[in-house]
């Protein structure tokens, strides 16, 4: 059988469940080893058991990504088992409160950005070396629609979405001229627990399973893959391209 990513090391985070979980687990059935990265430590073991099942191999790390010493510590360990990233799956993320601004509880709104942008900033910053050292450096992170539309009470998840934006595609930028591509996955709506937890009257069983949506991540962090600093919308299976705000009468620069 072909392992497209054979000699490749990857890190995964929020790998205990959802679409973390089975990201790394088809990462390291098509030959990658995988470092994957959650709190969680039962979600975790499941994980490499079905791993080792399936012949595969990876590095569990239960931690905190709020814990900023033990990422540069991980980035460190890395360096020194394996010299070198490839890829980079920035899956981790809080929804926050779903609240009106002036109510959201200032250690809800201090959390969640520490998870979904500082903590993929101290990534960035910790594995910069190392995807220097790759061939093909491949990295993702997980957005939202949430972005751009902006409604009414989703303030913490929005903003943190729209500085983790531009926080993905300024590295793309800073890194257009190597072989590093930086690019954002905006999985739409999924059967997670997050969804549940932000939509709780809707039927979790009209949704995809968040395995369905391993192979197009898999694509998106090939060394096939050759855009950089794009949005690849799941639901439509197309690439975005954010922009400046465009006038009221003239098409919206992203339409998810």
């Amino acid at each position: 059988m072909t392992k497209p990513f054979a000699d490749k090391i990857a890190v995964v985070t929020g790998a205990s469940r959802g679409i973390g979980y089975f990201t790394a687990k088809a990462l390291a059935e098509a030959g990658a080893h995988v470092i994957a990265v959650a709190r969680t430590e039962g979600g975790l073991t499941d994980l490499d058991d079905e791993i080792r099942e399936a012949g595969g191999s990876a590095t569990l790390v239960p931690l905190d990504l709020t814990d900023y010493d033990a990422l540069d510590r991980l980035g460190a360990t890395i360096y020194e088992r394996w010299g070198k990233l490839d890829i980079l799956v920035g899956n981790a993320g809080l929804l926050g409160e779903l609240a009106p601004l002036g109510h959201i509880e200032i250690k809800t709104w201090e959390q969640t950005l520490a998870v979904n942008v500082t903590a993929n900033w101290r990534l960035i910053r910790s594995f910069d070396p190392l995807f220097k050292r790759s061939e093909a450096a491949r990295i993702a992170f997980m957005t939202s629609g949430a972005a751009h539309k902006c409604r009414a009470f989703w303030g913490i998840y929005s903003v943190s979405k729209a500085a983790l934006e531009a926080l993905a595609r300024t590295y793309a930028e800073e890194t257009r001229n190597s072989p590093t591509r930086v690019n954002l996955f905006n999985p739409g709506p999924v059967r997670t627990g997050m969804r549940a937890r932000a939509m709780p009257g809707e039927d979790p069983e009209t949704l995809p399973h968040p395995s369905e949506l391993a192979p197009a991540i898999l694509d998106l962090v090939s060394p096939s893959t050759d855009v950089t600093g794009k949005i690849f919308d799941y639901p439509t299976g197309t690439f975005l391209t954010p922009g400046m705000p465009t006038p009221d009468d003239a098409a919206p620069v992203i339409g998810f």
